[in-house]
């Protein structure tokens, strides 16, 4: 039995859930759960609570679809979708864990989120990003890191010489993220080797 592919959703920690960044979150959980992947995030609220409400929304949703990776040590914190919690206690040093997945999606998202599709450039993984609609930001600033850096590299680095696109893959609908995940995911199969490790 293979394996099933986990995807990150990484974003904002807070929403209004009239929001597009919402809206856009939730039918991600409910698309990407009815295309056969689990979702991880940081199991919070915003957007980590959004994606795993729509993944419960799949009618192919089953117990274990959803992976909370808390900053905190009580697992009590996480969101009331949240299939399998583990307190990592890790503070931000857990955004390693959860860009570690099989792809990284970013909805908006600030500093926390930038360092996580950092950690996911340097991992090597497909990487997508929301193109927030200007229209409906926020006046805050530095809140919509997914809107920066999608459709665009992160630096100068070759990950993979035979992806002539390799980029941040930006995306507006959940339909679009179904799409590159399903014809992009099967190229991106490195891994980084560890240092000292052959």
């Amino acid at each position: 039995m293979s394996r099933r592919p986990v995807v990150s959703v990484i974003g904002d920690g807070s929403l209004d859930k009239d929001s597009a960044k919402y809206q856009f979150a939730y039918d991600l959980g409910e698309s990407l759960v009815s295309a056969g992947y689990r979702v991880i995030s940081g199991g919070l609220s915003g957007v980590m609570e959004a994606v795993f409400a729509g993944a419960h929304a799949s009618p192919v949703y089953r117990d274990g679809d959803t992976i909370a990776v808390l900053p905190g040590n009580n697992p009590d914190e996480a969101n009331e979708f949240a299939d399998i919690v583990i307190a990592s206690g890790l503070d931000h040093a857990r955004n390693f864990i959860v860009a570690n997945s099989d792809a990284v999606i970013a909805v908006g998202g600030g500093a926390g989120t930038l360092s996580e599709i950092s950690y996911a450039w340097v991992m090597k993984r497909l990487i997508l990003a929301y193109r927030v609609p200007w229209a409906k930001r926020s006046s805050l600033q530095f809140t919509d890191w997914s809107a920066v850096v999608a459709d665009k590299k992160l630096d100068d680095k070759v990950r993979y010489p035979e992806i002539e696109d390799d980029k941040i893959f930006g995306v507006s609908s959940a339909r679009e993220v179904i799409s590159i995940l399903t014809e992009k995911m099967p190229l991106y199969n490195q891994r980084p080797k560890m240092a000292g490790k052959r």
